[in-house]
């Protein structure tokens, strides 16, 4: 039975200095993505959509080198919407995700709302969905909106809840039904 895994990019360099779309993978994140990519889990995976985000294209890449495989890029992928603040402290961070998932109907400190965010990422991942393909699918994106999108399909309230502990996590659904079988798997250890 053919799946699809729901991945998110590993460990980012942070740069204030840059816009967080255009962070890139740091070397521990790289070294993740290429033991995910070596293994077993992802032998089967035939095609590769990713968000527009740089570091979701670099861990794409990573995965469709190994397997041979193009990657494919589709904007709807993107992390919920956060131009308005840019660059947040940890700490800062913490808290405005925290009322981001705890307030979906609201746009917090400007950010996209989460009931926005997770209607643009089920319309995104049924487009992809729909069209035929051989073996496993990989969609490699990001944390929040990969966590919107697994409530969506699991029939579960919007909750930071369900949320990844930390960035390089996967989800598996099976085709055709498409519900995540698993909740948030480590792609490999820290």
């Amino acid at each position: 039975m053919t799946a699809l895994f729901f991945i998110t990019h590993p460990e980012v360099i942070v740069d204030p200095a840059i816009p967080v779309g255009r962070w890139r993978l740091s070397p521990a994140g790289i070294a993740r993505m290429q033991v995910f990519s070596a293994s077993q889990t992802m032998a089967n995976v035939r095609t590769i959509w990713a968000s527009s985000e740089t570091k979701a294209i670099e861990a794409a890449e990573i995965l469709g080198r190994q397997i041979r495989a193009p990657v494919n890029i589709h904007a709807g992928l993107g992390e919920n919407d956060r131009q308005s603040t840019g660059f947040l402290p940890p700490a800062e961070f913490e808290q405005v995700a925290d009322a981001f998932f705890a307030q979906p109907e609201h746009s917090i400190r400007g950010w996209e709302r989460a009931l926005d965010a997770q209607s643009r990422i089920l319309k995104a991942f049924k487009s992809i969905t729909e069209n035929p393909h051989a073996g496993d699918m990989a969609i490699v994106s990001h944390g929040a909106v990969g966590t919107l999108l697994f409530c969506a399909l699991t029939g579960q309230p919007i909750s930071r809840h369900f949320d990844q502990p930390f960035q390089g996590h996967y989800w598996r659904a099976p085709f055709p039904d498409l519900k995540p079988e698993t909740g948030w798997e480590p792609i490999a250890c820290r």
